[in-house]
């Protein structure tokens, strides 16, 4: 194993990932950009070649893209499961009249309010003109989200929501929305269905042509043409790669062990200065790469102490997409955590691709402990990594699990974690642990260890131990 005592070869960002600032700050622009001007760094140098990261560089900055929200409306009494459905009981449209879209959703009022039924739809094919088969969307995605209590929770934006599904690019939908009415066919003995929410809301979310279906352009950076608020995004990695970048290069195992110490350097010991426990750093394409549009996001970042844990998800979003394509999965996902459900910027602080490609997620810095929502009551010194796709009948790609280990190596050997270890995180309350309540946890978490819930599905849960094990590798334990 290297040594690293006193090396300093290259001018990363220093001591920046142990900034806190409050969770509660998350949606209140005034003070969120108050306190981020605070918490801020001084000035960091910059590797060779590297734009300084100071003052925005403006510019057009527009990022094409758009959400068409259709409210549903009550469909024709039928039978389903041998019982009477009243209208109520079941809504929907079929629309063939919509602007170009590529990923859908159902939103309703109230985030607290569960969807007890289910949700189909058929899109028709802008290319073909075709129909699909019918296709089920998942209901469960209350537990998702921020923490209880938290602005970004009570700021009166979040709506509730299905998972987004990516059906491709697509001029035409029908969508069925059916109150859960239960399997007995005696009526007199069977518990009433619980209503369909109030506010229900087709979504349509167009991701735009940008950076376009050949992935990201990764050669030189772009600066000309960054706003204010993509300015800050990017500099927000400043010391990792040059502002404006559409990538973070990997580093081999000896160059982390260097940027280890200038990231963290005073609060490691002796042993951990001797024999870091750090996996190489990964190529990680940023929000600059996959095009995502600042300016739809929360002005400002919100950080948590440490990354002690990562808890790996699945998008749910289904498994029907090109690696190529991967760029506007991610603005399609990001514009539905935003403009649809009301978050601030999108939950996930991580995604990977089923090629094993990273991306950036929530903003903030990819080396620093961004505060996400991803794990409701358990966002807080953690940190969410979701492969995209739907893992409960379908195996995630070995590149996909491959680089969810590297990718955990990294980020949680940057806090001295062993992936194969257990923490303890508090909770801020959810349905299997109360608010408060320290639990016991696997440094490396699947999403249903923390809340009760399906993801990240049963196939993508069952590679969490090689996960582990292989993550502990590359960090050489």
């Amino acid at each position: 194993m290297s040594k690293i005592r006193g090396m300093r070869r290259y001018g990363f960002l220093a001591s920046s990932i142990g900034v806190t600032c409050a969770a509660g700050l998350a949606l209140v622009p005034g003070v969120l950009a108050g306190a981020a001007a605070a918490a801020a760094p001084a000035a960091p140098a910059t590797t060779a070649g590297a734009a300084p990261a100071t003052g925005p560089v403006t510019g057009p900055a527009a990022v094409p893209g758009s959400t068409q929200s259709l409210p549903l409306a009550p469909r024709a009494a039928g039978r389903t499961r041998g019982r009477a459905v009243g209208a109520a009981l079941e809504q929907g449209l079929r629309r063939a009249d919509v602007r170009h879209f590529s990923l859908v959703g159902v939103v309703w009022d109230n985030p607290a309010t569960e969807l007890h039924g289910s949700v189909q739809i058929r899109t028709r094919s802008a290319a073909t003109g075709t129909w699909s088969d019918w296709q089920d969307v998942d209901t469960h995605n209350t537990d998702h989200g921020a923490d209880p209590g938290t602005a970004e929770r009570t700021g009166g934006h979040i709506r509730g929501a299905t998972a987004p599904l990516w059906v491709g690019d697509s001029d035409g939908v029908d969508l069925r929305v059916r109150a859960d009415t239960g399997d007995r066919t005696d009526d007199t003995a069977a518990e009433p269905p619980v209503p369909l929410p109030s506010g229900l809301r087709l979504e349509l979310v167009d991701p735009g042509d940008t950076p376009g279906e050949d992935g990201p352009q990764t050669d030189q950076p772009r600066t000309g043409d960054l706003s204010e608020a993509a300015t800050a995004a990017s500099a927000a990695n400043s010391g990792l790669a040059p502002l404006g970048a559409t990538e973070i290069p990997a580093l081999d195992r000896a160059d982390t062990e260097r940027e280890l110490l200038d990231l963290r350097g005073d609060e490691l010991t002796d042993a951990q200065r001797a024999e870091p426990h750090i996996g190489a750093r990964p190529r990680i394409v940023t929000r600059r790469g996959w095009g995502a549009d600042e300016s739809l996001r929360s002005p400002g970042f919100v950080y948590t102490k440490k990354a002690k844990a990562a808890f790996v998800h699945h998008t749910a979003t289904g498994n029907n997409y090109r690696c190529s394509q991967t760029p506007s999965v991610i603005r399609s996902i990001y514009r539905y955590h935003v403009k649809s459900m009301g978050w601030r910027d999108i939950g996930y602080n991580f995604l990977v691709d089923k090629c094993g490609t990273v991306y950036e997620g929530r903003a903030g810095g990819v080396a620093k402990a961004v505060l996400g929502a991803h794990t409701m009551g358990f966002n807080s010194n953690s940190v969410g990594i979701a492969v995209i796709g739907t893992y409960s009948r379908s195996k995630p790609s070995s590149a996909a699990v491959k680089a969810v280990a590297r990718l955990a190596a990294w980020k949680l050997g940057l806090y001295g974690m062993n992936p194969r270890g257990k923490t303890y995180l508090k909770s801020g309350g959810g349905n299997l642990y109360g608010k408060g309540k320290n639990v016991h946890l696997n440094v490396i978490s699947g999403h249903r260890d923390g809340f009760a819930t399906d993801c990240p599905g049963r196939k993508l849960y069952a590679k969490l131990g090689t996960i582990r094990s292989t993550a502990a590798r590359y960090q050489g334990r």
